[in-house]
């Protein structure tokens, strides 16, 4: 059994017993045999996961300092770590598995050799966002979990999951930092791009597809561990602001649904989702302390624990203790309700709440201050270091730390897995109008070979569907695509959440009444959030829909080469007033929707 009160003095590695190498052990004798040997440094390493980017080439990375990371081998060889969130758009899978191995040469070389754990946020789809989301690069490319929202299809949602594991694998990636079960309830809200939408039985469904694909019918050794995020369900948030920031840090319930959004947690849980991340929001006015979540002992232990009997990792947010600086701009903690405690106090309060792990610091130091001076005992920190060996166990990772890095390339993105993404991307594709026009007949599908006037694609991409003319007046059709919009915010990292107003500028809205003017035009909007369409609908020929498609996926679709299938996962509110008058926590609660739930047009 592991030492209630270790001293921190290793052994010499002659007097290691190395039985917890020994598969043929049960797992938790080998949690108590390694546990037992740890120093409370080794122990506090496990307790930290913080983004880490690779060197060019596939090798180690000396630091990034835009974003405050230190290399590779300070993070494993001084400060103990050995849970590491892959940062950044990968240039090759065979790059990623390289670098994953020497990573794990490097872990392998301290004293017990603890394998590392690879965690990753979502890279499979069409966004960048360095605080929610990677370009998929070399991984096949399926539409946003709001596009695979649109088919409605959980048996495609778990296919999706299967292939991204198969892929995570082939790189060593380890921990899926996602499926995102929040339910977009407030349309202005930043993360409902990565949300299954609106409605909370459609998340519940698909996102434990999403969980079972990802580790399999049993969870084991081929397993990628999911991490679902944000219990108890971010989405309410106060004017629609995210709680990254601080004018964002509110989660309201003026209409008393807080219970509501538990219930796609509860679909996780019942198909043994295996680790879960508490949001940065506060919620007010509820039977709960107003501090964040991942603050918040009523929750993280009172519902989540003891409610819900959930035995998993709970790992903080990212940035819950120690401000921080990102691309050179100063970013408070996110420590909501609690900015008055010292970091000391504010790593104790997240333990004592329930959480195990600390996203987006490395600061072990600290929490063994916290141990040397009483503060959080050697009993607590057992509790949570068994939770994170006993996953590193049942990955296998002590068994098999490393990946076969000449058969990576063969696997991420090959030509099975891109053509299953392609297809989901096609089936993703929502038509919300399609009028009759002067011809009297509907602008869609229109004819391949058409003559084609475009804006926001590409001519050499769109040339295999018809002629690409100059403008307007020489086309047979046009189609212009637009990206919902969104207010410009102070700070470069703030704008990668795209927030604030739905309304589309009035320059954007003139273009698409000069255009639609003088030729039927297709307007394709990247709906990242439910934007204001109306004045879009009345002046275009036809309005489409996406999260995340290829040019050869949309123009398929509008030449009717491929069904169109999608169904809209959220509401499309009418105007912004009637947005602001919702109540945030009430899912379709605008009063006068352009556009309900599930509506989409066959072709």
């Amino acid at each position: 059994m592991s030492n209630d009160a270790p001293t921190d003095t290793a052994p010499s590695s002659a007097e290691i017993d190395t039985r917890y190498r020994d598969p043929e052990l049960p797992v938790d004798e080998r949690v108590e045999i390694l546990l037992g040997q740890m120093t409370v440094a080794e122990k506090a390493g496990l307790f930290f996961q913080n983004m880490i980017t690779m060197g060019s080439g596939g090798t180690l990375s000396d630091g990034d300092a835009a974003f405050g990371l230190p290399s590779a081998a300070e993070y494993v060889l001084e400060r103990g770590m050995n849970h590491f969130n892959l940062f950044g758009a990968a240039p090759t899978a065979g790059d990623v598995a390289r670098w994953h191995n020497s990573l794990q040469e490097l872990a392998a070389s301290t004293r017990l050799g603890i394998p590392v754990t690879v965690s990753s946020d979502p890279r499979h789809a069409f966004s960048d966002n360095p605080g929610a989301a990677m370009h998929a690069g070399p991984f096949s490319q399926w539409p946003e979990p709001l596009g695979l929202a649109a088919t409605r299809d959980a048996e495609l949602v778990r296919q999706f999951g299967d292939i991204a594991r198969q892929e995570y694998l082939a790189v060593g990636i380890r921990v899926a930092l996602h499926p995102q079960v929040d339910l977009a309830t407030e349309p202005r809200w930043s993360r409902a791009l990565q949300t299954f939408g609106e409605d909370a039985q459609l998340s519940g469904e698909l996102g434990a597809a999403y969980v079972r694909g990802f580790q399999g019918e049993a969870f084991g050794t081929d397993s990628v561990s999911t991490m679902t995020k944000h219990f108890p369900g971010g989405g309410p948030q106060e004017d629609g602001e995210d709680p990254h920031f601080a004018y964002g840090r509110e989660q309201v319930y003026p209409g008393d649904q807080f219970e509501l959004h538990l219930k796609p947690f509860e679909a996780i849980f019942a198909v043994g989702g295996r680790q879960m991340m508490p949001y940065y929001g506060m919620p007010m006015g509820t039977e709960h302390e107003e501090v964040g979540f991942g603050f918040n002992k009523s929750v993280l232990t009172g519902l989540l624990r003891e409610r819900f009997g959930f035995e998993g990792i709970v790992c903080t947010d990212w940035g819950l203790v120690n401000d921080s600086e990102i691309l050179g701009q100063p970013h408070p903690a996110r420590a909501w309700g609690v900015e008055h405690l010292t970091p000391a106090e504010r790593m104790a309060k997240i333990l004592d709440a329930g959480a195990d792990q600390f996203g987006g610091e490395m600061c072990p130091d600290l929490l063994i201050e916290l141990v040397e001076d009483g503060t959080v005992t050697h009993e607590r920190l057992d509790v949570s270091a068994r939770r994170l060996l006993r996953e590193k166990f049942l990955l296998g990772l002590f068994e098999n730390p490393f990946v076969d890095a000449d058969a990576a390339d063969a696997i991420v993105g090959s030509a099975e897995f891109r053509a299953a993404g392609d297809a989901a991307q096609r089936a993703s594709i929502t038509v919300l109008t399609n009028e009759i026009t002067d011809a009297g007949a509907p602008v869609l599908p229109f004819a391949r070979g058409a003559k084609l006037y475009v804006e926001g694609l590409s001519p050499e991409r769109v040339e295999a569907y018809g002629r690409v003319v100059a403008t307007p007046a020489e086309a047979d059709v046009a189609i212009l695509r637009l990206q919902a919009p969104y207010e410009q915010r102070a700070t470069h990292f703030e704008n990668f959440f795209h927030a604030g107003s739905l309304d589309f500028p009035a320059e954007v809205l003139a273009r698409v009444a000069e255009v639609s003017s003088q030729v039927p035009t297709v307007v394709d909007v990247f709906l990242d959030r439910p934007a204001i369409l109306e004045p879009i609908v009345e002046s275009s020929a036809a309005v489409v829909a996406n999260w995340g498609v290829s040019p050869e996926a949309l123009l398929d679709v509008l030449t009717g080469a491929v069904p169109a299938q999608g169904r809209l996962p959220f509401d499309i509110p009418r105007s912004m007033a009637e947005v602001a008058a919702a109540r945030p926590d009430v899912p379709f609660d605008t009063e006068n929707p352009l556009f309900r739930f599930g509506h989409g047009l066959g072709l």
